[in-house]
């Protein structure tokens, strides 16, 4: 039997709830569902559940074969070699090519806002699978562009709540973000729609922020000032690489707040509502949700 929905990176933090998204909210049958992962052995819980479970590598083509046979609409979650910019993308060339060949009728891409010409270091990753996605021959497809996660701020948010010091390239660009938690189940309503539409969703949360914004929220809800001071880009490099990264990772996180000050995470949009029917999280509200955790930081 076909089965219908199929996840990939199934075994990370996205790919986990928005299975549980397709099953409580969307209301999808198990057996309507593939969930298949590099590891697939950590995935026995939704096996259990009667959900199918498949290995799948990108990096192996026989994988992505089997793995997508039979199924009808694929959610690809973008890879996680986030250091090595253009892996990526070789990686999801080929998982494309594998879902034409195994005759996918819609595949889903987790994309990022505003890829081309952005100043971050991994945009022509996501920038070039929206052009190997759209010049395929899969019938339909669908582009989500998410926002920051809330979730990013943990980061850096020891160091930051330790030191009372959050050191910014960013300038007054404002940040757009929302909760992962709602980046996954407007996926999965994503997923189980009957649409066979190609379109492109850009998900954000209702408000804008600044880092000094932010940064006055999470003091109020964990008691500690924080002062947001204002480095050149290459300056935060350096700060990062004697803080202990190697020097690519530290660009490629730099170059995030340079795509924040251009502008480039700052659209707000109404797409998570025409997808799930409902408001995303406020961020103040998950600030409020994670104090405890956040107060545990506070030197």
């Amino acid at each position: 039997m076909t089965a219908k929905y199929l996840v990939t990176g199934a075994s990370g933090q996205l790919g986990q709830r928005v299975l549980h998204h397709l099953l409580e909210t969307s209301g999808v049958e198990p057996s309507d569902i593939i969930a298949a992962s590099r590891k697939p052995d950590t995935l026995i819980e939704w096996a259990q559940k009667g959900v199918a479970v498949r290995r799948v590598d990108f990096d192996d083509a026989a994988s992505m074969e089997d793995a997508f046979a039979e199924a009808e609409r694929v959610l690809l979650i973008s890879t996680d070699a986030l250091d090595r910019p253009g892996i990526r993308l070789v990686q999801h060339r080929a998982a494309i090519a594998a879902a034409e060949k195994a005759g996918v009728k819609h595949l889903l891409y987790t994309s990022m806002p505003e890829p081309a010409n952005s100043p971050l270091l991994f945009a022509p990753d996501h920038e070039g699978t929206e052009s190997a996605l759209t010049a395929s021959s899969i019938p339909g497809w669908t582009i989500l562009r998410n926002n920051w996660y809330f979730e990013n701020l943990y980061m850096s948010a020891s160091t930051v709540l330790a030191s009372g010091q959050w050191y910014s390239a960013a300038g007054e660009g404002r940040v757009a973000h929302i909760a992962r938690e709602d980046i996954a189940r407007a996926t999965a309503a994503a997923l189980a729609s009957k649409s066979d539409d190609r379109k492109i969703y850009t998900l954000t949360g209702a408000s804008s922020y600044t880092h000094r914004d932010m940064a006055e929220i999470i003091g109020k809800a964990t008691g500690k000032d924080i002062a947001v001071i204002d480095v050149p880009v290459e300056a935060l490099v350096q700060g990062m690489v004697g803080a202990g990264l190697p020097d690519p990772v530290a660009r490629v996180y730099a170059s995030i707040d340079t795509m924040i000050g251009v502008g480039g995470l700052a659209t707000i949009t109404s797409d998570f509502q025409t997808l799930t029917g409902v408001e995303p999280l406020a961020f103040e509200a998950w600030i409020d949700s994670q104090a405890d955790t956040l107060k545990s930081m506070v030197k």
